[in-house]
């Protein structure tokens, strides 16, 4: 995936926005960098990258790897705002979640029961060249009452990879119907969150935190 960038000065970030660019900054222990990217490219790569896959970003030819790190919301419209790419490197391990993709038709959900996922990533450390796409988690076996934990997801990652969430979370359950019933009802009361939003009055990592 590749995504290109120009370097910016500071001030004018409402105008940038107007005119289709998005503000974002890259960084690491070495670089802290303003740049922009236009929206909508931006939109469709990190539809398609999310926040576990590498970029590379473009800037005037100058190429870095990059990871989304934060993403800041409006929450209004649903727009970005800014965004911070880490800039990696190729023998740096580095902090990913990466999505699991439950494939399979439980035992338990034909005899009735149903599928309750509870987590859809995990987060791991790993490096760069290393980081899979997704970890698919075969669930045909559960029958009602059981479950699949993180533990479950260890022998599926890449040698270099160490996970970093609790080993005994639950990710996926197979349910009676009642129990799922009533905590899909716990769930409709909460606000729905959205991937990579942030509070829009939250510090960004780079020098942006303080324009506008």
């Amino acid at each position: 995936m590749k995504l290109a960038a120009e370097k910016r000065g500071k001030g004018g970030l409402s105008e940038l926005r107007r005119n289709g660019r998005l503000p974002a900054v890259i960084y690491n222990r070495e670089i802290n960098m303003s740049v922009s990217i236009e929206t909508r490219a931006f939109d469709k790569a990190f539809r398609t990258a999310g926040n576990s896959s590498l970029i590379d970003l473009d800037i005037a030819g100058d190429v870095h790897s990059v990871i989304v790190k934060q993403v800041q919301m409006d929450k209004r419209r649903r727009e970005p705002m800014h965004v911070d790419f880490y800039a990696v490197s190729a023998n740096e391990a580095i902090q990913v979640p990466v999505p699991v993709e439950y494939v399979g038709n439980p035992v338990g959900v034909r005899d009735g029961g149903q599928l309750h996922v509870q987590r859809r990533e995990v987060l791991i450390s790993v490096l760069p060249r290393d980081i899979p796409a997704h970890i698919e988690l075969d669930v045909s076996a559960l029958e009602i009452g059981e479950s699949l934990h993180v533990a479950d997801i260890v022998d599926k990652l890449p040698a270099t990879a160490e996970v970093l969430d609790d080993l005994d979370l639950a990710l996926v359950a197979v349910v009676p119907p009642r129990v799922a019933e009533e905590e899909e009802e716990g769930l409709e009361a909460a606000e729905p969150q959205v991937v990579g939003e942030v509070d829009e009055d939250e510090e960004g990592a780079g020098e942006d935190s303080a324009e506008e």
